[in-house]
């Protein structure tokens, strides 16, 4: 199969074969006002989706109910812890990641080549993690726990006319987490896009909302890849994209939880 696609950021691409936060960025913004970011994705490897923040970009603040502000502060808690390799629970953590990934694949080590079969960008995942913190491992877990179909599928890059290069992931799983906490300005003491805003409500329904979300984005982003014929050259075009449709299905006046986003139903267990 020819290799798709030109334009775009780059990153550590995949060759299909068969088989802590600072609250103090600025770099948020609204999809109209997303641009690409530079080569280097989270100092290395993918480019990110990164915000740039205009001069005259003013703001308004939405006011959070009690309950919608201890929702706030538990997930941006989780934000804020670093993927820590001396931690068990962290150990641990990555180990069923693997297990969920590979169950008749035995582990050889934390630190093995066997990682990049699942998209990491070399034999230590810990690596990695450094731009989305333990959240983002949670968020593959969640995924892998939740909708192994379509863990599964994505993984293994079983639907549609794949590009001979791929995205790899795992890599990319961790920037979808990037991705969203941007998009939902989470940095934020309070909300400042209705995006945001109305995220927090499905987020006082249900504390896993930005699990939830995360796994939609994942199968959103491959869905607009396969049709956008993409290849690895594409990656940020993708995720814009993907950010611009999720908003767009986030504000649509049906939508009173997660599950009832377009989106959704694309999601497989």
């Amino acid at each position: 199969m020819d290799d798709r696609g030109s334009g775009g950021g780059s990153f550590v691409a995949v060759r299909r074969i068969s088989q802590g936060l600072d609250r103090s960025n600025t770099c948020q913004t609204s999809s109209a006002e997303v641009a690409a970011g530079s080569a280097a994705w989270l100092g290395r490897g993918l480019s990110c989706v990164c915000a740039q923040r205009r001069e005259d970009d003013s703001r308004q603040s939405f006011d959070l109910t009690p309950d919608q502000e201890d929702c706030l502060q538990r997930l941006q808690n989780r934000l804020d812890i670093a993927y820590d390799s001396s931690i068990p629970e962290h150990q641990d953590a990555l180990r069923a990641l693997w297990k969920a990934a590979f169950p008749e694949e035995e582990l050889h080590g934390l630190i093995s080549e066997q990682w990049k079969e699942m998209g990491w960008q070399g034999k230590d995942p810990s690596t990695d993690f450094r731009g989305g913190g333990f959240i983002s491992l949670e968020n593959l877990l969640y995924f892998a726990r939740n909708f192994p179909k379509s863990f599964q599928d994505l993984l293994r890059k079983e639907e549609g006319d794949r590009s001979m290069w791929e995205y790899p992931f795992a890599v990319a799983g961790v920037n979808i987490t990037f991705m969203l906490i941007q998009m939902l300005d989470l940095e934020a003491v309070k909300p400042r896009t209705f995006v945001g805003a109305t995220f927090l409500k499905f987020l006082s329904d249900n504390e896993s909302a930005f699990d939830l979300l995360y796994c939609i984005a994942f199968k959103l982003m491959d869905h607009q890849w396969l049709a956008m014929r993409a290849s690895y050259m594409d990656f940020n075009a993708v995720m814009k994209s993907t950010r611009h449709q999720l908003e767009k299905e986030l504000l649509e006046k049906e939508v009173t939880r997660l599950e009832d986003l377009p989106s959704y139903m694309m999601l497989t267990r």
